[in-house]
């Protein structure tokens, strides 16, 4: 399935499995991704606030029967996966998972308000023009459908109902903008009793952890589709050129958890500033000793510069987690 065809409601369980998975797993998850999928599932754990225990124990329950019964059909069709399926969790909730699995394949508009409150739904849709309550309704559930056009003003109840009997044929590009301006709205309603999961600080922590290549081809992403959000990530980013701004104290730190060999490998082609700042934090003989891996290592390729260097950053985060230096993101520490 296309990155394009995924559900706002399935990007948003994809990108809560992320989070509960961890920045490191994630990293290696998303190498296997194709860039469409990395981008959108990134912009929906940017978008992440607070996640109920249920939502979490639902997805991750979810995502356990989904896997399970792929491979069952994998191993010899639908009929197969539903017996085994059947065995394992019981004929009902059998039949839940292939139907999940099913309408995976073909994704219905408006899919991402099938679980909707009701109240919350109508509430959302009450100043949209009758015409697109129409549409929408036609495309939900029949119960969710009728519980949310009872909770409509009268006046517009009854008009909504009429432009649902008289409607036609709509043509796809128009269903998909009004999909995509709705998924905006309902997006930003707030929540309330929730646990923090995501946000951009759970983003900036999985570009840390991924490698070079796909952090470029995020934020480049990002920087085309959602600027501000962008500048926000690479503002509260470390990258390896940001040694330069940790303290002595910190550099000597994290020098100590490093090999020379991986060292001398991550300093190829770096900013002056960047090599005065290592070698100012070194003995003299570890920094010749450094300086002749360097001149006697001849040409690399750049990948394997960016992997040595992001080892290097992933020692400086871990250290930072364990709160054994403090890594400054352009805002002066306040002394009290």
């Amino acid at each position: 399935m296309r990155g394009s065809a995924l559900s706002a409601r399935n990007r948003q369980k994809a990108a809560i499995l992320m989070m509960l998975l961890g920045a490191e797993r994630v990293g290696k998850v998303m190498q296997y991704l194709d860039e469409e999928h990395v981008e959108l599932i990134s912009l929906e754990i940017a978008r992440l606030d607070k996640v109920t225990p249920d939502l979490r124990t639902s997805v991750i329950n979810e995502f356990f029967e989904m896997a399970m019964a792929q491979d069952y059909i994998a191993q010899g069709g639908v009929e197969h996966a539903k017996r085994m399926l059947e065995s394992a969790f019981g004929r009902d909730a059998a039949g839940e998972v292939i139907e999940r699995i099913m309408h995976a394949l073909e994704v219905v508009p408006f899919d991402f308000l099938r679980k909707s409150d009701p109240t919350q739904l109508a509430s959302m849709l009450q100043d949209e023009h009758p015409q697109t309550i129409a549409l929408i309704m036609a495309y939900l559930p029949n119960m969710l459908a009728a519980q949310t056009i009872t909770k409509l003003s009268p006046e517009l109840r009854v008009e909504v109902a009429e432009r649902i009997a008289m409607m036609d044929r709509t043509p796809p590009d128009v269903i998909r903008r009004v999909e995509q301006v709705l998924e905006r709205k309902f997006s930003s309603f707030a929540q309330a009793e929730f646990t923090v999961v995501g946000g951009v600080k759970a983003l900036v922590d999985l570009l840390n952890r991924v490698d070079r290549q796909t952090e470029r081809k995020i934020l480049e992403s990002l920087s085309t589709t959602n600027p501000e959000l962008a500048e926000q990530v690479m503002n509260m980013m470390f990258v390896f050129e940001d040694i330069v701004n940790l303290d002595d104290r910190a550099v000597q730190a994290v020098l100590r958890e490093i090999e020379i060999k991986e060292l001398s490998l991550a300093l190829k082609g770096t900013s002056s500033d960047v090599q005065a700042k290592i070698f100012a934090n070194m003995s003299e003989r570890a920094g010749t000793m450094l300086k002749e891996d360097m001149e006697f290592m001849g040409p690399v390729k750049l990948k394997n510069v960016e992997e040595a260097q992001q080892k290097i950053v992933s020692v400086i985060r871990r250290l930072e987690e364990a709160g054994e230096i403090s890594i400054g993101r352009g805002e002066e520490d306040v002394l009290v």
